[in-house]
């Protein structure tokens, strides 16, 4: 009985920046769970690298260039996300930047507005454009991907940019939830620690980040994209049929002090 509760036959679920890292593992998750899967990125040789991937352990997925940031982008591939699979029943809203360490007294408009577009605004967008359409169906489930920075500011590093658009996805998940609930869509949020993927691998050989990281990780170590991808896989399924806006905590208890 609660192994079914896992198992996601007969739904399509939809990544952004699903092309590698947590996107990419949890589209695997959810192949081997049963659900048919679109996976979309900015960047066509990531997506095409990520879906070669997939192929090779014997899994199919449909692929989806998309820009978050563009608002308009996302509601011309939802629309046709959507129409080409019958309706989208899970969205990820996974896709994300981090930048180099820039203090809040300097960071140029650019910058802050480079982050915030693609983490924040982005991931409303993808919420916005797909919710509607399970809105109309009366059910889906929608996770965000937000993270620990979330939660707190890490140290050394300064990325105010990161830490508030982050925070923003946590706060967008509660409202979304809170008006969601009635009708049918859960809207829950994961918030990762420090992960071994190609956005934050460089700061794991850098001697005056690493060291800090891992004194302030009661675990002393970070997590992998597949850790994070076994949350998000619960989010997405009637594991979890009574949660939303949730903020799941996989961050190995980083957070705790």
């Amino acid at each position: 009985m609660y192994i079914n509760k896992y198992k996601l036959d007969g739904q399509t679920a939809f990544i952004t920046g699903g092309g590698r890292g947590i996107g990419l593992a949890t589209a695997q998750a959810l192949l081997e769970s049963g659900a048919n899967v679109v996976i979309s990125d900015i960047n066509p040789d990531v997506l095409e690298s990520g879906r070669s991937e997939l192929a090779a352990k014997g899994f199919t997925v449909d692929t989806m260039v998309l820009d978050v940031s563009n608002s308009a982008d996302v509601a011309r591939v939802a629309a046709e996300a959507n129409a080409r699979h019958g309706g989208i029943d899970i969205l990820v809203a996974n896709a994300g930047i981090a930048w180099p360490d820039t203090g809040g007294e300097s960071m140029s408009d650019e910058v802050w507005l480079k982050v915030v577009d693609i983490d924040l605004n982005g991931c409303y967008w993808s919420c916005r454009e797909f919710g509607r359409a399970m809105l109309e169906r009366g059910r889906g489930a929608i996770v965000t991907v937000g993270s620990m920075s979330g939660l707190i500011s890490n140290k050394p590093q300064r990325q105010a940019h990161y830490n508030a658009a982050k925070a923003g996805v946590h706060h967008l998940t509660r409202s979304l939830a809170g008006e969601w609930a009635e009708r049918g869509v859960r809207v829950n949020s994961v918030a990762p620690t420090y992960v071994d993927t190609v956005m934050s691998r460089g700061g794991f050989t850098d001697p005056t980040l690493f060291p800090i990281w891992m004194e302030n990780t009661p675990m002393k170590r970070v997590a992998r994209a597949d850790e994070i991808a076994s949350a998000i896989l619960f989010l997405a399924t009637d594991a979890s049929s009574a949660m939303t806006g949730s903020i799941v905590v996989v961050d190995c208890g980083y957070t705790i002090w």
